[in-house]
């Protein structure tokens, strides 16, 4: 028996191309974030391994990069923050501002 997704386009999405539309799925299909039983690893072109979350449209399978910046706007995600752009706009979904704690910060002192 064959499997209803084995004929969907298949895309991989870095943070850099997220889209309004795509940031939205996700959202929905993980409203309180991703687990890491949720990510799928696979490794690309470059024989790199690649860990992404899936989300899944009528004739699409966007295999979105986990990231510090994915799970944080997804955190912050408000619908409202898009609703002039339009969904396919990449440009649209910008880099959240990430607090970095301060046991991450090294001080350069002599």
């Amino acid at each position: 028996m064959k499997n209803r997704n084995d004929n969907l386009k298949r895309v991989i999405v870095d943070f850099k191309k997220l889209t309004p539309e795509i940031l939205a799925l996700l959202v929905e299909k993980y409203p309180d974030g991703y687990d890491e039983d949720q990510i799928v690893s696979f490794r690309n072109a470059k024989n790199e391994i690649i860990e992404a979350v899936e989300v899944t449209t009528s004739d699409t399978k966007y295999l979105v990069k986990v990231s510090t910046k994915l799970a944080v706007t997804m955190e912050n995600y408000d619908e409202d923050d898009y609703e002039d752009f339009d969904g396919a706009d990449p440009e649209a979904v910008q880099d959240p501002e990430i607090e970095i704690a301060d046991e991450d910060v090294e001080d350069d002192i002599d």
